[in-house]
């Protein structure tokens, strides 16, 4: 096995594991309560979720994961696996499926009323939430290192995508992330982000939905204030905040916690940071006791494993 290439899977699975549970028992609380009572440790939920438990984010990239380690780039099994965490509680930090996007929820339920997997998704301009995003990175991982010309590598994005978010903004916001992910496989700095911009900015020139991303592109994106920077569920908000973190620390920890203590949809902003900090800053660069606390570890890492086997082979 490439060991560089498996440490790197690894670092990004569990990077976007933590920053998912990191962030998941603040979700929604606004940054007002944040700056009042800041992150600065995983903690448990109030209630319900024990410390270390992911949500959404890192289960339905799980569910990718499964399928295309079984069944490689096949939408109906992918889609399948979607059901059986909604509906069956698989895929789970604790046998219990909780916080699921109204998009995701409303795709998923009409391939269980028998539509095709890629016609399922939510297209209106209102839906762009970041419930592609947030799973996206399996398929970046997937397409990495295949024989599929670039145009080709992110048709299959942009329909990775359209199984649940199908909008044209959805679709290009996980081809940017993309980008930045193959870049920063190549060249972990920053440079490699921004690099990774510069390559999205140039293939996607001349169609309109790319201009709600124009800050991404900016000269001055990172220097951009905190206050200038949401941290919505709307997926042009998530990504760049999640750049603008990576973008603005030193460290994981640093930037899992900025990510969260900007409030609002604290698992996804800290899920998207957190892969991108993973690999920058290696599997070991993730602070030990948030990587132990995690529930299911051994099963985040056995995962990562067989997919690492697949990428490979």
């Amino acid at each position: 096995m490439n060991n560089e290439l498996y440490h790197k899977i690894q670092a990004i699975i569990l990077g976007h594991a933590v920053g998912d549970a990191v962030g998941g028992p603040v979700q929604f609380e606004e940054r007002s309560m944040r700056d009042q009572h800041p992150v600065t440790d995983m903690t448990a939920f109030e209630w319900f979720m024990p410390k270390g438990a992911w949500s959404d984010d890192t289960s339905m990239s799980l569910c990718a994961m499964d399928a295309l380690i079984n069944h490689g780039l096949d939408f109906e099994a992918i889609m399948e696996n979607f059901r059986r965490w909604l509906f069956h509680n698989e895929f789970t930090p604790t046998g219990r499926t909780f916080d699921v996007g109204r998009a995701c929820h409303k795709a998923i339920d009409r391939s269980r009323h028998g539509e095709p997997a890629e016609e399922c998704g939510c297209s209106g301009e209102y839906e762009n939430g970041n419930g592609s995003l947030m799973r996206i990175y399996p398929f970046s991982l997937y397409l990495y290192g295949s024989d599929f010309p670039l145009e080709g590598k992110l048709d299959l994005i942009h329909r990775a995508s359209a199984l649940t978010h199908a909008h044209p903004r959805s679709c290009i916001g996980c081809g940017i992330y993309t980008f930045v992910l193959w870049e920063l496989l190549e060249n972990p700095t920053r440079q490699g982000i921004r690099d990774g911009l510069k390559k999205a900015e140039a293939y996607y020139q001349g169609q309109h939905e790319l201009c709600h991303y124009h800050r991404l592109f900016e000269e001055g994106f990172e220097a951009l204030p905190r206050e200038e920077i949401k941290s919505s569920g709307y997926v042009v908000d998530t990504l760049e905040a999640a750049v603008w973190c990576v973008l603005t620390t030193n460290s994981y920890r640093d930037c899992v916690l900025k990510a969260v203590n900007l409030g609002l949809d604290t698992d996804s902003v800290g899920a998207i940071a957190g892969s991108l900090a993973g690999l920058l800053y290696g599997y070991d660069g993730i602070p030990k006791e948030w990587r132990d606390s995690l529930c299911r570890k051994e099963y985040l890492k056995e995962t990562g494993t067989a997919f690492c086997e697949k990428l490979l082979s």
